[in-house]
């Protein structure tokens, strides 16, 4: 890759940080297996008394989704499910299902009909099973689960995984099991999946079987207390639309989740990492499961993860695999990813990707609340060109 090309890319981040779209960002770029840029751009906080240091811990929200994904595939290698189990079978609240007919908004009440069919492991793996998202949801199913108090796991504190999913398994489901793409808490069911099956909790079945092993250092669910001002700070807009720091509390959650110590493990939106550490884990993907001699899955089980497992459901251009967006065609047309590059991000502005074809991963990462803004998605499109801007061969 051109490093004078590459060198572009600190202009672009530099200009949103002077333009106060956000203070600062870690991003690295891996090139057939090579470190090729790995930087801290801008401040870590929004009065822009610190330096953004490249190795700082980013909360990364959904980006566990994938983790949690490549437990299950973990698990399904050594015969303990198949993807087309039904889930009851694990866990017996979620048998004969019910899908939500019509919902009543003056006092929260609602009418089911039966569901066609049970969910089963792959629904969840593609969020094909009906089950919405708390907080973020549908406007009816936020209400419904409100009332039953089901978390989103974001900055989720106080509670047992357990608890809550035997909670949610009893809940309606949006629509039939298989016949829509609803983003939910399909992952945090399969996070509680992981831990009956395996006998340990989430956390202990990650650093055990996946962070451990590729040597990811700084990926936690609870930050260790040594570590805890490696936190990034979380920037937001005041009333006058100025870049200010999150307050410690917001709309009822702690700013500093990942160091209050949480007993519950979501496998939706958990954890925290750097962007060293992540790369480490698509990398492990991009080899077919394998980094730096120890597999974590065979190059057969990357294989189904990384394509399109959705069949025609509706994803915008692209699909969804086992934990994964998947680029198509049509949506390697729209930008510079090759067909087969798979991806996501996560709820406080963090974003990667991995193309097999190039063998290249990158990852932005930024920490912004409410929801990224038009500006911040547009600055994401805009590393990616310049990323693949840089490749030479």
């Amino acid at each position: 890759m051109s490093t004078d090309r590459l060198n572009r890319i600190d202009k672009l981040i530099k200009q949103y940080v002077d333009n106060h779209i956000f203070s600062g960002a870690a991003a690295i770029i891996v090139h057939n297996g090579k470190v090729v840029y790995y930087k801290g751009i801008g401040f870590d906080d929004a009065e822009m008394k610190a330096s953004m240091k490249k190795d700082e811990i980013f909360r990364i929200a959904s980006q566990t989704k994938a983790i949690t994904s490549t437990a299950v595939m973990i698990l399904y290698e050594e015969g303990k499910l198949l993807l087309d189990d039904p889930i009851s079978k694990y866990i017996p609240e979620f048998k004969s299902p019910v899908v939500l007919d019509k919902f009543n908004e003056s006092d929260t009440t609602y009418t089911t009909v039966p569901a066609k069919r049970e969910i089963t492991i792959r629904d969840l793996l593609t969020h094909t099973s009906g089950i919405d998202y708390a907080v973020i949801g549908s406007k009816d199913m936020e209400k419904i689960y409100a009332k039953e108090g089901i978390p989103s796991g974001i900055a989720t504190e106080n509670k047992v995984l357990g608890t809550e999913i035997r909670k949610l398994g009893k809940m309606p489901l949006l629509h039939q099991p298989g016949e829509k793409f609803t983003y939910g808490l399909n992952t945090d069911v399969l996070g509680y999946l992981v831990e009956l099956l395996s006998g340990m909790s989430l956390d202990e079945f990650f650093r055990k079987r996946i962070f451990d092993p590729l040597g990811m250092k700084d990926s936690y669910f609870n930050i260790p207390k040594e570590k805890h001002n490696r936190l990034a700070n979380v920037n937001t807009f005041d009333s006058s639309h100025h870049l200010v720091n999150l307050p410690p509390v917001y709309q009822g959650l702690h700013a500093d989740y990942p160091n209050r110590n949480t007993t519950y493990f979501s496998g939706g939106a958990g954890l925290s990492s750097t962007a060293y550490d992540y790369a480490i884990f698509l990398q492990m993907m991009l080899n077919g499961g394998i980094y730096n001699g120890k597999r974590i899955l065979s190059p057969n089980a990357v294989r189904m993860m990384t394509m399109n497992q959705i069949g025609d459901l509706f994803l915008g251009v692209d699909k969804f695999g086992l934990g994964f967006q998947i680029v198509t065609e049509r949506g390697s047309s729209k930008n510079p990813s090759n067909i087969g590059t798979f991806s996501w991000g996560g709820y406080f502005g963090t974003t990667y990707w991995a193309d097999p074809k190039e063998n290249l991963c990158a990852l932005l990462m930024t920490q912004i609340q409410p929801s990224p803004t038009a500006p911040q998605n547009d600055m994401a499109a805009k590393f990616k060109v310049l990323v693949y801007q840089a490749i030479n061969n």
